[in-house]
């Protein structure tokens, strides 16, 4: 297989090419990126004939910063007949392996937006004839590849596959997340993202439970303090602007009108730190740093705000400053990540394994 497809944020294609050309460049696996404005997706083209297949297993799916999803090429098919799509996409995926899942999915564009319904309907007849014909297990099976069908348009489709240990599980990468009413502010999404993007669900009751302490910086009016109050943790929040009265009537938030930059708690019982803050990168990461090294936190999420040109550079840039300031302490691991409700932006999680450990009962 010679092509690999990478969905992402529409607008954000130069940067998910130039990611995907130069992390399979150092996997040795050569190739060159076709990439369309605002298509929401990206195409690689791999020299190698099975070099698009070895990347889909070898390259890390969670840390590439803008790539939703991750997934080989196996047919592109066009021209198909609006009253028969089935027959010749079963042709077309003759010969993939045994596929434990199936998911028809678009570009997440307008024009994607309208073939959304088309595709839920799809969903269910395509996945009874891949059945029948042998090419998808009877039951959903999370240990075999995932089969796409990834609809252009009415009449044309990429159909490919990934594996499942090593892709994004969420339809079309985009977790499906509920705005809660009482939020005071839609960034709270952002933060939930984060949660389930970065934290593997089966420690959530250990790594997001409550009576934890956290610290929010920059936190006004609340958005990200209420995703923290809501799983009853204990809050700072830190910022000279008025929080949400309703927060603050939950009793599980205190507010200092300090600045956030110079600001630490007085006790080192603070288990998250999260911000969303509106400033340089470079000044957040070094704010973030501090505090991992100097303990005050162990764990911490946070979004870095990117410029409007050379923004794969500039994430890359300010990455490799967050790991040269960590490596003081050492034992950090970092991710980041462009989330579905992220903008101009990128969420950066940072947290040190054997801390981590440290919660898990033994038996």
């Amino acid at each position: 297989m010679k092509q690999l497809l990478i969905y992402c944020r529409p607008g954000f294609e130069k940067e998910a090419a130039a990611e995907i050309q130069d992390k399979a460049s150092q996997m040795g696996c050569p190739g060159f990126a076709r990439a369309k404005d605002d298509s929401g997706y990206v195409i690689y083209e791999c020299f190698g004939e099975d070099d698009a297949d070895l990347i889909a297993r070898k390259l890390l799916f969670r840390e590439l910063i803008f790539a939703r999803q991750m997934l080989v090429v196996h047919a592109q098919v066009q021209d198909l007949p609006l009253d028969d799509r089935i027959a010749p996409l079963l042709e077309a995926a003759a010969g993939m392996e045994l596929c434990g899942d199936i998911r028809v999915e678009t570009p997440d564009t307008n024009d994607g937006k309208e073939l959304s319904r088309f595709c839920r309907k799809f969903t269910v007849p395509m996945r009874q004839a891949l059945r029948a014909k042998g090419l998808l297990t009877r039951q959903e099976m999370n240990n075999r590849p995932v089969l796409h069908l990834f609809f252009l348009a009415n009449n044309h489709a990429l159909l490919g596959y990934s594996y499942s240990f090593n892709n994004s599980p969420f339809h079309m990468g985009i977790p499906r997340l509920r705005f809660a009413s009482d939020s005071p502010s839609r960034s709270s999404l952002k933060l939930e993202e984060a949660f389930h993007v970065f934290i593997p669900r089966h420690e959530w009751e250990l790594r997001l439970t409550s009576g934890m302490r956290a610290v929010d910086l920059c936190a006004a009016p609340g958005g990200w303090t209420h995703q923290l109050v809501s799983r009853d943790m204990m809050v700072t929040a830190v910022d000279h602007n008025a929080m949400d009265a309703k927060l603050m009537d939950t009793g599980q938030v205190k507010h200092y009108k300090d600045d956030a930059f110079s600001w630490r708690p007085a006790r080192q019982n603070t288990y998250w730190l999260v911000s969303d803050m509106v400033e340089k990168p470079a000044r957040v990461v070094s704010i973030m740093a501090a505090w991992l090294v100097e303990e005050n936190c162990q764990e911490a999420i946070f979004n870095l705000k990117l410029p409007m040109k050379k923004r794969y550079a500039e994430a890359l840039h300010n990455l490799e400053q967050l790991k040269t300031k960590l490596a003081v302490l050492g034992g950090f691991h970092i991710q980041a990540k462009q989330l579905y409700h992220d903008r101009e932006e990128i969420t950066v999680h940072v947290y040190r394994p054997f801390k981590v450990a440290k919660l898990i009962p033994k038996d």
